[in-house]
C-alpha cells in the first residue's frame, strides 16, 4: 500500500459558488477525469451496471438505479436474487460475486450493497477493473480496508459515491453554508448524538430502546440456515460461525465485531458526515472514548468518543464529540438547546447551530437583538441531482460526485477510529501515514484484520 502524506485542503468561512464548484472538483480526488469508458458518452445513453446485494439496502439502491441498464444481480439470499430478476429478466443472476467478475466485459459500473464485512472484497475489484462504484456506508470494516478501497478509487480516476443518502438533502447544503460563511464565528467544539440503543446492553435497556433483538453473549448453539441463504458465502473473509437468527437477518448482523462496527459506523457515516463536510475534517490528531465495559464480540450500545482535530486553512482547532444510545451531550441534559433526539451541534464565537437531517436552528449565545437584521448566505451550493442520479451523473460525464470515496475514506476511517478508541480503552495519539496509533500498538488488530481462506483482500 502506498503511503500518502495527508494534506489539509483547507476551507474558507466565506466561500463563493464557483469556489465551491472549484474544491468539490479537487476533492473528488484530483478529479475524475473521465476515463476512456465515458470520454464522448451522450448523455442518453445507458450504463450497464452489476447489482451486488439485492435485498435490503441493496433493494433500495437498485430501485435507484433502475432507469439504467441493469445487467448482473448477485446476491447470497436466493429470495432476494429471485425478487430482484423477476423485475430485470434479462439480467445475469449469481450468488458469489467472484464470479460476476467473469463477466466483467459486459457491464460499465457497479453497485455494492453486502453487509459491511465485504464491502471492500466486492468494491476492490471493480476499481482495479476501471469500473465505477457506488458502495453503501460503511465503505469499508476497518480502517486499512478502508484506506486501500479509497486509494485504488484515486488510481482508477472512475465515478464513486459512497450510501450517505442524506448528503444529497438541501437542509445539510444550508447548514454547510451558515458555519462556512462564519455566521457563527469560528467554530471550536462540535456535539453528534444519535438515540439508536442497539447493541450489548441490559434486557431492560435493550426493551426501553426498541432494540430488535436481544443477546449479551455468542449462542452456543446453531439454528437451521434459512432455505435458499449460502451461509459460507454470506460469511465470507469473516471467521466462520455456525448459523443462528441472532445473527441474520439485517440489521442483526451489524452489532457483531467480525460481520460490523454498531452504531458509530453505521449512523456515524450519516451524522458525521455534516461537521466533516462543513468543517473541511479529515483525520484527527487524537482519539478517546468510553463507555460499558468492552465485550469481544459485541458493539455497546451506548458510548461516546471525542475526536481532536488541528487547524485547517483558515479554521481553528476544532474537538467533535459522538455519542450513541444513553449517552447525550450535557447541554443537551441540562436544557440548553432543544432535545431532539438525533442532532449536530456546532459552538462558534457567535452562536450555536443545532441540525438534524431536515431542519436547523440558529442560536445566538450575544443578545438576540444584536443580530436582529441577520441574514443567511444566499445559497451557492448546487442542489443535488438526487444521491444516486449524481452518481449516475458523475458516471457519463466525469463529473465529481460530493460523496465520492476520497471524502468518505476519511469519514469512514475517522468513524472506525472512535470504536478502535474504545476497544483499545486508551486515547489515541494516530498517525494517518501509516495507519497507527503510535502510542498504543495494541490498537493494530482492530486497524487491520486476518481473514478466512481463500477470501484474500490485496491493494
Amino acid at each position: 500500500m502506498k503511503k500518502h502524506e495527508p494534506k489539509s485542503t483547507g476551507a474558507k468561512r466565506s466561500i463563493s459558488r464557483r469556489s465551491f464548484l472549484r474544491t468539490s472538483a479537487l476533492a473528488a480526488g484530483a478529479a475524475i477525469g473521465a476515463p476512456a469508458i465515458v470520454r464522448g458518452q451522450n448523455l442518453n445513453d445507458l450504463l450497464n451496471i452489476a447489482i451486488i446485494g439485492a435485498g435490503g439496502r441493496g433493494g433500495g439502491n437498485l430501485q435507484g438505479v433502475r432507469s439504467q441498464n441493469i445487467v448482473a444481480l448477485c446476491d447470497v439470499n436466493k429470495a432476494n436474487l429471485d425478487k430482484a430478476a423477476a423485475q430485470f429478466e434479462k439480467a445475469r443472476t449469481f450468488s458469489d460475486f467472484r464470479k460476476l467478475y467473469d463477466y466483467a466485459n459486459e457491464f460499465d459500473a457497479v453497485v455494492v450493497s453486502t453487509c459491511e464485512h465485504t464491502h471492500a472484497f466486492a468494491t476492490l475489484p471493480a476499481l482495479k477493473l476501471g469500473k465505477h462504484v457506488y458502495c453503501e456506508k460503511p465503505l469499508a470494516h476497518n480502517i486499512w480496508e478502508t484506506r486501500i478501497i479509497r486509494e485504488a478509487a484515486n488510481k482508477a480516476k472512475v465515478a464513486t459515491q459512497m450510501g450517505t443518502q442524506i448528503h444529497a438533502g438541501e437542509n445539510y447544503r444550508r447548514v454547510v453554508e451558515l458555519i462556512q460563511s462564519g455566521a457563527i464565528g469560528a467554530v471550536s467544539e462540535v456535539h453528534v448524538w444519535v438515540s439508536r440503543a442497539w447493541g450489548w446492553q441490559s434486557e431492560e435497556e435493550a426493551k426501553a430502546a426498541n432494540d430488535i433483538v436481544f443477546v449479551q453473549e455468542r449462542p452456543t448453539t446453531a439454528d437451521p440456515i434459512p432455505e435458499g441463504l449460502d451461509w459460507n458465502l454470506w460469511t465470507g473473509p469473516a471467521p466462520e460461525r455456525a448459523f443462528n437468527n441472532v445473527y441474520f437477518p439485517g440489521p442483526k448482523w451489524y452489532r457483531w465485531w467480525e460481520w460490523g462496527s454498531g452504531t458509530m459506523s453505521d449512523l456515524g457515516s450519516h451524522w458525521n458526515d455534516l461537521p466533516f463536510w462543513a468543517l473541511d475534517l479529515k483525520y484527527p490528531l487524537t482519539i478517546e472514548a468510553s463507555g460499558p465495559p468492552v465485550h469481544p464480540d459485541l458493539a455497546p450500545a451506548s458510548m461516546q468518543a471525542t475526536y481532536e482535530y488541528g487547524p485547517r486553512g483558515d479554521m481553528p482547532a476544532v474537538k467533535l464529540t459522538w455519542y450513541q444510545g444513553n449517552n447525550k451531550p450535557t447541554i443537551w441534559t441540562e436544557g440548553g438547546i432543544p432535545k431532539w433526539s438525533d442532532g449536530a451541534l456546532f459552538i462558534g464565537e457567535k452562536g450555536m447551530v443545532l441540525a438534524d437531517y431536515g431542519r436547523h436552528l440558529l442560536m445566538f449565545q450575544l443578545p438576540n437583538e444584536t443580530f436582529k437584521d441577520f441574514k443567511p448566505p444566499t445559497p451557492y451550493i448546487p442542489e443535488s441531482l438526487g444521491h444516486h442520479q449524481e452518481w449516475i451523473h458523475a458516471c457519463k460525464t466525469g463529473e465529481p460526485t460530493t460523496c465520492n470515496f476520497e471524502y468518505a475514506g476519511w469519514l469512514t476511517e475517522a468513524n472506525h477510529l472512535g470504536n478502535v478508541a474504545y476497544r483499545v480503552g486508551k486515547k489515541l495519539e494516530w498517525d494517518p501515514v501509516n495507519l497507527k496509533a503510535t502510542n498504543a500498538p495494541e490498537a493494530d488488530q482492530y486497524i487491520k484484520r486476518q481473514y478466512r481462506a481463500p477470501f484474500i483482500f490485496e491493494a
